[in-house]
């Protein structure tokens, strides 16, 4: 049998040492779906129960492995599913490429069954390169440019395949006028800033007094390089939330995560700071950030295009983080442990025991808070650990200690609710013997996350490390916007859009011969922890959760306040909960006649 296009883009994914593939099937794709049974494995393919979740893993993928991840689907709603999780990969720039089928080229134009507009509808999502074919010699250039391109720029590229054309022969291009003969593999370059900006940003580093760093998941793999920057500058460290990562939360001058989901440690190194060294991040939240002419900034990002748009940068460095900091560090002088540090770490202190306190006070029936402090202790070496969007994303943030070998992440820039479960699952693949633990919210369990559950269901025995759990909080509520709803919009609870059914996530694990764990007293946290660590099936671990547990941001502001008080003298539909948990977690002073 000749070799199709079909067999041809499988052996180049092969060459570009692609070895997963994250898709659903369907006849707009069907050639290349052949092409990958003729391979007899040589690719992996791993079917999500659906396209959204297969772009999800993909980004998830490229962030464990640091390879080019790789989505697939069929034409029409197939491609258009795949959207979100695209997105995903575009706002934290990660290399994905998507690969999706068309219908018959003849049909093009015909407003023909499932044809979409492909090309337009991945422009912005995929806008430094989408493509699709129409010629077999065609194929292998756009392979390459959009493989190259997607590794490159740390970004989305997707290549468009009409069904018909995926079953012709493949050629290689002729060695004529008007065809291109294109070429396989990429190594990232070494970017370095010029000396003379060194030098300045040098200058301005050492010239500050109180100086404060912020890392992002720009700063993943320089660990060694942030420390050794932060104690000759004697700073404090705090950390984006895609950078929770980037340095162990044992270190006494890490502040924790910034921001609503932050620390107070965190809004105070920043707000009391005189220098500010960012490393790349890309955190969004100017108002966590010191005011305009408080403090003079150092910016260091591999992407020009993230310069100085958060805060006002005296100097700006192009270039990869543990390249810069190591070309930095020389010129750096050493300040001695002063009282700006003392204070930073007296600070960290203080703060991890508010937060044992806040994790152990009374809730009905058990406080989320509890749910990721009993973990931290518990984790094991190497895991990985993910987290949806929603409150949840908050004791992730704040709660969970991270050790070094640890890796976390979750949807930063797109912040997308349904991501926890699918980065859990792409996780078993790129690190297959590293245990694996997702932190879900029954909206996110409910919204798409249960079928994925499925998937483990039919892979798991697969994985060399059968050691993969996740956490639901159920609390029957959309638990962040509804606190968002009473403090941002001083508008009470509204039981019709926050209020969610009562699912029993435990009983579904076992129905799909997964095992299930369900917990309603604090109690009984700890050794539900260990049963789910020891577990040789994966686990769901359901934790009947208060939702009247407030996500405390680290600083309340006069405005909150109010919104709050307003929010309650409307007539919140449990007003009793939500005052009681507020006192305890140490609230009141949002509560009317007091100012903070």
């Amino acid at each position: 049998m000749s070799k199709t296009v079909g067999d041809f883009v499988v052996r180049r994914l092969q060459d570009w040492d692609v070895r997963h593939l994250f898709g659903y099937p369907g006849d707009g794709i069907n050639g290349v779906f052949g092409a990958l049974n003729r391979a007899e494995g040589k690719i992996d393919f791993i079917q999500a129960r659906h396209e959204e979740m297969a772009a999800f893993m993909a980004c998830a993928y490229a962030k464990f492995s640091g390879r080019l991840g790789v989505c697939i689907a069929t034409s029409g709603p197939g491609a258009s599913h795949l959207i979100t999780g695209l997105y995903d990969a575009l706002l934290d720039h990660q290399p994905v490429l998507a690969i999706v089928g068309q219908q018959a080229r003849n049909a093009l134009g015909g407003q023909y069954q499932q044809e979409l507009d492909l090309v337009s509808m991945f422009k912005d999502v995929a806008s430094a390169y989408v493509a699709q074919a129409s010629s077999p010699a065609q194929v292998r250039h756009l392979i390459d440019r959009a493989a190259r391109i997607a590794l490159a720029r740390r970004t989305v590229t997707a290549l468009i395949l009409p069904n018909d054309l995926q079953e012709e022969d493949y050629e290689d291009p002729p060695r004529a006028h008007g065809t291109l003969r294109s070429g396989v593999g990429y190594t990232p370059p070494r970017i370095v800033p010029a000396e003379a900006d060194l030098e300045r940003a040098a200058d301005i580093l050492n010239a500050g007094k109180k100086v404060a760093m912020l890392v992002g998941a720009g700063a993943l793999g320089a660990t060694n390089e942030v420390t050794s920057v932060a104690d000759r500058l004697s700073a404090g460290c705090a950390k984006a939330l895609l950078g929770k990562a980037v340095v162990p939360d044992d270190l006494p001058w890490v502040t924790g995560s910034i921001g609503l989901l932050g620390t107070e440690p965190s809004y105070d190194l920043m707000m009391e700071c005189d220098t500010l060294l960012m490393i790349g991040s890309a955190f969004p939240y100017s108002e966590f950030l010191p005011k305009e002419g408080q403090a003079r900034g150092v910016q260091v990002d591999i992407d020009a295009g993230m310069l100085s748009i958060r805060f006002p940068m005296e100097m700006g460095l192009v270039g990869d983080a543990g390249e810069t900091l190591r070309a930095l560090l020389p010129r750096l002088k050493q300040k001695s442990d002063g009282s700006w540090r003392k204070t930073i770490e007296h600070n960290v202190r203080t703060w991890w025991k508010t937060l044992q306190d806040r994790a152990h006070q009374p809730a009905k029936p058990v406080n989320p808070q509890r749910v990721t402090w009993e973990l931290s202790p518990r984790i094991p070496d190497r895991a990985i650990i993910t987290s949806d969007s929603g409150s949840c994303a908050n004791w992730f943030a704040r709660d969970l200690k991270m050790r070094p070998g640890l890796i976390a992440s979750l949807s930063g820039g797109l912040a997308s609710m349904g991501a926890a479960v699918p980065y859990a699952i792409a996780a078993k693949y790129a690190a297959p013997d590293r245990p694996v633990i997702a932190l879900v919210g029954d909206g996110a369990m409910q919204m798409n996350n249960m079928a994925e559950l499925i998937t483990v269901a039919k892979y798991w025995r697969d994985w060399s490390d059968h050691r993969w759990i996740v956490c639901v909080f159920n609390n029957e509520d959309l638990n962040q916007v509804t606190w968002e709803q009473r403090i941002i919009n001083a508008d009470p609870k509204f039981e019709a859009s926050q209020r969610i059914p009562n699912v029993s996530y435990s009983r579904f694990a076992d129905l799909i011969g997964l095992r299930g764990i369900y917990v309603d007293d604090p109690a009984q946290l700890g050794s539900a922890w260990d049963q789910a660590l020891a577990s040789d099936i994966p686990v769901v671990l359901e934790v009947k959760t208060d939702p009247e547990v407030p996500p405390l941001p680290p600083h309340i502001t006069l405005e909150q306040a109010k919104n709050f008080s307003i929010a309650l003298a409307k007539g919140d539909p449990n007003e009793v909960g939500v005052i009681r948990g507020a006192a305890r977690q140490l609230l009141e002073t949002v509560l009317p006649g007091r100012e903070k």
